[in-house]
């Protein structure tokens, strides 16, 4: 069978007692209107239930709680997370279907200050770590030059001692010709006398023992000052290197959050405070219904 189209009904047709068309359409429009405004009025005049504050309240501390901060330093961020968990605890405790007891501000007050306090030292720690990766870098820099130092003094002493040990063996040198010239010195009636060369001799001889003696002594003084500049290098150079050692490992203990449990904790704290206080109202509700049914 084919579908038939509804016959419409003729224009001036209508029902008794029925309005016109365009008044009709206008009272239709002017009721919606009102249905309109009744219904954000009543949207408007809605206040959540303590359950359903208590839920949102719930899951903005679990928010809260689980917050990460991605980069350090990370104690910039604290204050702000601070005033996030006040956020949410003020807007929990000024709903008109929540009423808080003592036991609930005594404990979201002891709660906030241990909190408080574990995110100072948290913030104290980190700080000491900005502190240490300055000083690391100070100390590579004073290891570097620690390094030149001793190497330039290094090489100072060894131009002294080359000058000056040049300088002795000359005379060594020249006090060993001087003996061998008096020693081929003849002796004779018009010659040097055998008693006047073998003083001689020993005159030039006791000058050259002293000059290899000087000579001597010149070796082992630049040798002494040469390993004792080399025990205070070494001695200052691990103390540095010690230095740098324990302050990368402070660092390297300090990369990531240390605060996420703490605030993780006190939201997980103050979470339970909240349905104590919930479970709290509920039993003074079921006692007092309890009362009057009596």
């Amino acid at each position: 069978m084919a579908y038939q189209p509804r016959t419409r009904a003729p224009r001036d047709f209508r029902r008794r007692g029925e309005m016109p068309r365009q008044e009709k359409a206008k009272a239709k429009a002017t009721g919606k209107k009102h249905r309109s405004s009744r219904s954000y009025i009543s949207e408007e005049k809605h206040v959540p239930t303590s359950e359903e504050v208590v839920d949102r309240t719930l899951n903005s501390l679990r928010i809260v709680g689980n917050q990460r901060f991605a980069l350090p330093p990370f104690y910039v961020h604290l204050d702000r997370w601070l005033a996030n968990l006040g956020n949410v605890l003020s807007e929990f405790e000024s709903s008109p279907n929540i009423s808080v007891d003592d036991q609930f501000v005594k404990e979201r007050s002891q709660i906030l200050s241990n909190v408080r306090l574990r995110l100072e030292e948290t913030r104290r720690k980190e700080v000491s770590r900005d502190e240490a990766i300055k000083n690391l870098s100070d100390n590579r820099v004073l290891l570097e030059r620690i390094e030149e130092e001793h190497t330039a003094r290094m090489k100072e002493i060894e131009g002294r001692k080359d000058r000056e040990i040049n300088r002795l063996s000359r005379h060594v040198d020249g006090l060993r010709e001087e003996l061998d010239r008096i020693a081929q010195m003849k002796t004779g009636i018009f010659r040097v006398s055998k008693k006047a060369r073998e003083q001689k001799e020993a005159e030039a001889t006791q000058r050259l023992n002293l000059a290899q003696r000087d000579l001597r002594l010149a070796v082992q003084h630049f040798a002494t000052e040469q390993e004792r500049l080399r025990d205070e290098y070494e001695r200052t150079k691990q103390l540095v290197i010690k230095q740098i050692r324990d302050l990368g490992k402070e660092i390297g203990n300090q990369e990531f959050d240390r605060s996420l449990e703490d605030r993780r904790a006190a939201c997980e704290s103050l979470a339970n405070a909240v349905n104590a206080l919930l479970q709290r109202k509920n039993q003074e509700v079921a006692e007092k219904e309890k009362e009057d049914d009596l």
